[in-house]
């Protein structure tokens, strides 16, 4: 969205158009085009309104019923902090006594949004004009603009004097192809800086990509990953007296956190009754140690974050199955086997696996009404398949 929309958008007549544009089904887009200029908008902001209209409702999953009110771009809400994500943050923040907040990089206003909620004050700062014209936007429409203010500029220029807490969010896409962006020294701002605010403001938070190095974190800072859903949606360093422990996994919707120290070894043993499947950021942040002592279980082989046990554990952190057979990888026994059992679905599962899963459920030429979960993973180093199915939440004691 360019910032001329975004002024018409704002207009009674945009928001009659907006409000137009919100009554389609989202379906047909020329049909829906065709009747926003039937109605009298004009080609712009008939363009502008259903554009907008379509982002609120992707929207929606991240940032609820504000999305109805907010304004966004295409790139900038692929880029922003889901709302639930950035509530917990918030609410760690304003708990730890941060009542000041330096935002750099704030994008279309998440977390800005949700630290203003909890009364904290927040400067931001977004190195792109139009970016910075939707925050100052979303801030009114949701009547935070007294404690939100938005800067455009530089985010290593900021100035940082009196702020209890500094949030950076560096950009990982190039400006000009939209691209992803993996070198860290080419985030913007750049990963020296980033690295270095720290040490300018101790009550620091970084928020990263989920597969991010585990070689940038700080020293003394605790490394959290977020999944959302089963998505492993970011990586946070909480650096300075924000730092809690050295390592964290948040499930939400749950708001479920596993912790403890980083890269701990976990027992090895055989494959057992039952295999867990971490959530995404129990393996991320390197906590399978800390997941398999809490169900009981071990690893079968050092290397994959399978985890085996004697008996289902209720856990938020990860999913169970029960093995009901296991083999060694053969694709002409494993046919053989799902034949036998008369299984015409199968859910397939893999670490330490590289079989195209694709390739695999066309070469098995499945028939039959049973459905059974294959995991396909390796076990002291060779190729094993798993037989499983999983055990309902319900059923573990």
């Amino acid at each position: 969205m360019k910032g001329v929309e975004l002024d018409l958008l704002r207009t009674p007549e945009g928001e009659a158009a907006l409000a137009a544009a919100t009554a389609t089904d989202g379906g047909d887009v020329l049909a829906a085009a065709a009747g926003m200029r039937r109605a009298g908008f004009p080609p712009e902001l008939a363009s502008a309104a259903l554009t907008q209209a379509e982002l609120r409702r992707r929207a929606t999953a991240k940032f609820g019923a504000d999305a109805d009110v907010m304004f966004f771009t295409r790139a900038g809400l692929e880029q922003a902090t889901r709302a639930t994500v950035a509530a917990r943050r918030a609410a760690r923040l304003h708990d730890a006594g941060v009542r000041v907040l330096a935002d750099l990089g704030c994008g279309l206003g998440a977390d800005a949004i949700a630290a203003a909620r909890r009364g904290i004050r927040v400067h931001a700062v977004e190195a792109d004009p139009h970016t910075a014209s939707l925050t100052r936007a979303n801030a009114a429409v949701l009547g935070l603009a007294e404690l939100i203010t938005v800067t455009t500029g530089d985010a290593a220029e900021a100035d940082l004097t009196g702020v209890d807490a500094v949030f950076c969010d560096p950009a990982r896409r190039a400006s000009k192809t939209g691209k992803r962006v993996f070198d860290p020294a080419s985030f913007s701002p750049p990963w020296d800086f980033v690295a270095g605010l720290a040490g300018r403001v101790p009550r620091t938070v970084l928020k990263l990509a989920p597969g991010i190095d585990h070689a940038l974190i700080p020293d003394g800072a605790e490394a959290e990953w977020v999944s959302v859903g089963g998505d492993v949606v970011e990586a946070a360093f909480w650096c300075g007296p924000l730092a809690g422990v050295p390592r964290r996994a948040t499930v939400l919707p749950s708001g479920g956190e596993l912790t403890g120290a980083a890269d701990v070894p976990a027992e090895v043993g055989t494959v057992r009754r039952y295999v867990y499947d971490p959530d995404g950021a129990v393996v991320r942040a390197h906590l399978v140690a800390a997941f398999a002592e809490r169900v009981g279980g071990v690893l079968a082989d050092p290397q994959i974050a399978y985890v085996y046990a004697d008996t289902p554990v209720p856990t938020g952190f990860g999913r169970c199955l029960e093995v009901l057979d296991t083999m060694p990888f053969s694709l002409k026994r494993l046919r053989t086997e799902l034949r036998r059992r008369e299984v015409g679905r199968v859910e397939i599962l893999k670490r330490g696996s590289a079989l195209d899963v694709a390739q695999l459920r066309r070469d098995l030429r499945l028939s039959g009404p049973e459905e059974l979960s294959l995991v396909l993973t390796r076990v002291a180093g060779a190729p094993v398949t798993l037989l499983c199915r999983p055990v309902p939440s319900g059923n573990l004691s």
